[in-house]
């Protein structure tokens, strides 16, 4: 709620250390693919995020040929990046995110994923040579693109339902509105550090965060006695960090969870994080899926478009529960039609 809305000037409680709630998905399928998509399913529900580890993205590949492209970027004076913004949202933005007062101790780069976008953007991010950065970019989307497409694959398969390739689908559209962010967190003089990245859940299907060895990732979890705890993720440069979307939670029917989480800026070092966002075309239409609908279960949200649900979004501050406009009232439970 706006209430709980954090700004980068407010000194921060410390997190759990508690690891061991960060569930671990070796994607390599050692128990073979059925276990796999159970596990991956099982994480989505009950964490709503967890961390991909034997993924199959080299990180001595396109991953660390995008950090030196951005980090080279992040690293010139202050009006050679302006000229890549202000963010519209895409672009370059320092500080402030969003269009509502949300600000951060950060900088950023939001590009579209597609390669036509990448293309028109790069000229005012890197001027020698736009084309190398276009070509850096469109490698790293494709790697990661396919990484989602596994993961949305293997939900599909853990949940059961009559098409598990339904949600990889929406994000091999042609017209998918998939986003790609670059953080970069300078280091905070505040003892115990800043907010880097305010609470908040990610509105798209799925995130793959991937972030260098600097701590600062933090995720809202219930602790043993069911008491919402902010939960350090310890920082893995070689994995992906996953979580569930608002759109997955209302195609699941909120089967699966979409989990809040910030960034909290390192008092000693930067920190610079990777975010892929897959999402559907913009007209593509949400509501929940037949499998998820029962009669103890009935729809949870109104449909709407992913356009619709953008449009909300930009309209709150950062922290609010968007899903929570799209709710469906309870005299309108039994009538599955109603308000779609």
């Amino acid at each position: 709620t706006p209430a709980r809305q954090e700004t980068a000037t407010m000194l921060l409680p410390p997190p759990s250390a508690g690891g061991g709630a960060i569930p671990t998905v070796d994607m390599s399928a050692p128990r073979g693919r059925g276990a796999l998509s159970r596990q991956v399913a099982r994480a989505c529900a009950e964490q709503g995020f967890f961390r991909a580890v034997n993924h199959g993205v080299p990180p001595a590949g396109p991953p660390a040929r995008l950090d030196a492209a951005t980090s080279a970027f992040f690293a010139l004076a202050a009006h050679d990046k302006q000229r890549a913004g202000p963010p519209n949202p895409l672009g370059y933005g320092c500080r402030s995110i969003g269009f509502n007062g949300d600000v951060g101790e950060l900088e950023y780069l939001l590009l579209h994923a597609n390669p036509a976008a990448v293309a028109h953007r790069a000229s005012s991010i890197d001027t020698n040579d736009p084309s190398r950065f276009s070509s850096v970019v469109n490698e790293y989307v494709e790697a990661v693109k396919q990484l989602a497409c596994d993961i949305l694959d293997l939900l599909g398969e853990g949940l059961g339902l009559e098409d598990p390739r339904l949600f990889s689908k929406l994000i091999t559209e042609t017209d998918s509105d998939s986003l790609l962010r670059i953080n970069h967190y300078p280091p905070s003089s505040a003892a115990g550090g800043r907010i880097g990245f305010g609470e908040h859940s990610d509105p798209q299907l799925l995130s793959l965060l991937r972030a260098n060895d600097v701590d600062g990732l933090q995720v809202l979890l219930p602790d043993i006695n069911g008491k919402d705890t902010w939960i350090q993720v310890p920082a893995d440069s070689s994995a992906y960090f996953i979580n569930v979307g608002d759109l997955l939670q209302a195609l699941t029917n909120g089967r699966l969870v979409s989990v809040r989480h910030r960034v909290i800026a390192s008092t000693c070092r930067p920190r610079l994080s990777t975010i892929y966002f897959a999402a559907p075309p913009l007209h593509a239409r949400i509501s929940a899926l037949p499998e998820m609908v029962t009669a103890g279960s009935p729809p949870r949200y109104r449909s709407f478009t992913w356009a619709e649900y953008k449009t909300a979004m930009y309209s709150l501050r950062l922290s609010h529960s968007r899903l929570d406009l799209f709710h469906v009232d309870d005299d309108e439970s039994g009538n599955g039609s109603k308000g779609k």
